[in-house]
């Protein structure tokens, strides 16, 4: 068996290995996370009050699965750009760059539509990173590239950047699950035929405290899953972009995964119940048609014929470093802290002393 052969059969393994690894995940989540249990993950006392107890922050799983959704996208985009011989400072740059101008986005973006102060919108974040992506790529090529001497091809770190973001949407649905958010229309105000489609495959929310009951009251009723359909359909593309990529149409894999998930996220809109704004069509949804053309003018600006044949093995070693794990793993307590103490719910502890197991 040629050389040529088993890179191609070690990168299908990658991907099926991620597909399993996915799809079990998902049907744990799809079946666990709707429940109440699942929402805080823990709480810290933080303030004495006069009656002896504690008032609590809550630590949500919302948090957990959104640093784990990052940190993994942040890790399949050092692993992609990694296997074109990329070095490593210039992927970990570009990527401060980009998280420097997205985290803030999330919030700041949520605020000027939902005029919620407490409310993250990866929608918004996400598309602030479609416009910000290639000036990113050029300024650190003028910048970091010059002092060091590197140069990143843009439409490859675009379309590794448009992989590593559809797998952690993907992952991150499970953040918005658990809390109960970004929630379908209920099954009951739908037509016959998505009653149909949807009447064994549905969530069904519990907990006064998870968003879909304190701001809709739909918990405890059936309703549409969007959010497992965008895990699913996000992870598939994601993947199939991935393939792509290290087959060498880079280009391909850049349109693929910005077209679906962009299209996706501006149909999804109109089988969700939460609020997305005034209007028939929300501004989410104009913002995602924005990106989808937006991101074929600058595949056509960008686009290169001849960009290398990747080598996964190679990228995959750049990850396995261990200034690389340390950063990554400082990431994720950094995004669970951001993301996941609860600004909306609260707690009361009480602390006492088990007198029969002394």
């Amino acid at each position: 068996m040629s050389v040529e052969s088993h890179i191609a059969m070690f990168n299908e393994i990658f991907i099926l290995i991620l597909f399993l690894a996915l799809m079990l995940i998902y049907r744990w989540a799809f079946q666990t996370l709707p429940d109440e249990r699942w929402q805080i993950i823990g709480c810290i006392p933080y303030l004495k009050l006069t009656d002896g107890s504690w008032q609590g922050w809550n630590l949500t799983w919302y948090g957990f699965f959104n640093a784990v959704a990052i940190v993994f996208a942040v890790c399949m985009f050092l692993i992609l750009i990694g296997s074109l011989s990329t070095p490593l400072i210039a992927g970990l740059f570009l990527m401060t760059l980009l998280l420097a101008i997205c985290l803030p986005a999330a919030k700041m973006i949520a605020f000027l539509i939902e005029k919620k102060q407490n409310t993250f919108t990866v929608g918004g974040a996400s598309f602030i990173g479609i416009i910000a992506a290639p000036w990113c790529i050029l300024l650190t090529n003028v910048t970091a590239g010059q002092w060091i001497g590197f140069n990143i091809l843009p439409i490859s770190a675009l379309a590794a950047m448009s992989i590593a973001y559809t797998l952690g949407e993907g992952i991150g649905r499970l953040a918005c699950i658990s809390f109960g958010c970004c929630y379908g229309k209920p099954l009951a105000d739908c037509s016959p035929l998505i009653n149909k489609i949807f009447q064994k495959h549905n969530f069904i929310f519990s907990g006064k405290t998870k968003k879909i009951a304190y701001a809709h009251e739909l918990d405890g009723q059936q309703v549409i899953p969007v959010q497992a359909l965008t895990a699913v359909i996000y992870s598939l593309t994601g993947l199939a972009g991935c393939y792509l990529f290290l087959k060498g149409f880079t280009s391909a894999a850049f349109v693929l995964t910005l077209i679906v998930t962009q299209l996706w996220r501006a149909l999804s809109e109109f089988l969700r119940a939460d609020y997305r704004g005034e209007g028939n069509i929300s501004v989410y949804q104009i913002m995602a048609s924005i990106a989808c053309l937006y991101g074929l003018i600058i595949t056509y600006i960008f686009n290169e014929t001849h960009t290398g044949k990747p080598d996964l093995v190679l990228g995959l070693a750049t990850i396995w470093n261990p200034a690389v794990l340390i950063t990554l793993s400082a990431l994720w307590i950094v995004i669970f802290y951001y993301m996941g103490k609860s600004r909306v719910t609260n707690s009361l502890i009480e602390i006492h002393v088990l007198r029969e197991n002394i």
